[in-house]
């Protein structure tokens, strides 16, 4: 006999707590979110780092576009631009100059890192089912779910990513493996079916 879990809080739908139940809530979400090819909007981290006492806090903007990448643009307390894509991770300064560029023909592991992060930030719910054992709840306006890593490989670096929202992603919360923990809070959320020149510029 199928177990169901009936979450307390008002207006929360039961769940099966096997695939079944997994693929409803993995579809309820989907169904919730808003889809379009481009999202756009702010961000603020907070980051806890094994041995320090206090946070460190991040914000800036970001773009995802899902058929190139993620560009991640933080303004405060330093600036600099990360672009992620399937293919590579370029880190620029403020003044456009690169600082690091990482190819994941030549660091495998990389392309899974950077696979996860694209699915994520694009809230690509497919690739992150196959990546991760999925739980969770849907709201009647919201969900959140709840994600442990598949493969040993994932499991060295990540242990479980939280994620909350309505028709966007508003907050990831994702623990390392070492200890590390980052709540990501979102804000000022827009989608668009097409970038804008200068966008599509940030990826080149």
């Amino acid at each position: 006999m199928l177990r169901r879990t009936w979450l307390a809080a008002a207006g929360m739908w039961p769940l099966l707590t096997n695939a079944a139940g997994s693929a409803i809530l993995v579809e309820g979400v989907r169904q919730r979110l808003a889809d379009a090819p481009v999202a756009r909007g702010e961000f603020e981290q907070r980051k806890t780092v094994q041995g320090f006492k206090h946070a460190l806090v991040s914000r800036g903007d970001y773009l995802v576009a899902r058929d190139r990448g993620v560009v991640w643009r933080t303004r405060e307390p330093f600036a600099s631009t990360l672009v992620v894509t399937r293919e590579r991770l370029v880190t620029h300064q403020a003044d456009g100059r690169v600082v690091s560029r990482l190819e994941a023909r030549d660091e495998p592991a990389l392309r899974m890192v950077n696979e996860m992060l694209f699915a994520l930030m694009a809230a690509d719910l497919a690739s992150l089912v196959q990546r991760f054992r999925v739980d969770g709840s849907l709201q009647a306006e919201g969900w959140r779910l709840l994600l442990e890593p598949r493969d040993a490989a994932l499991a060295r670096w990540v242990t479980r990513i939280e994620l909350e929202g309505d028709r966007h992603v508003r907050e990831l919360r994702l623990r390392e493996a070492q200890g590390d923990e980052s709540v990501i809070r979102f804000s000022a959320q827009s989608v668009a079916n097409a970038l804008t020149p200068q966008e599509a510029a940030r990826f080149d």
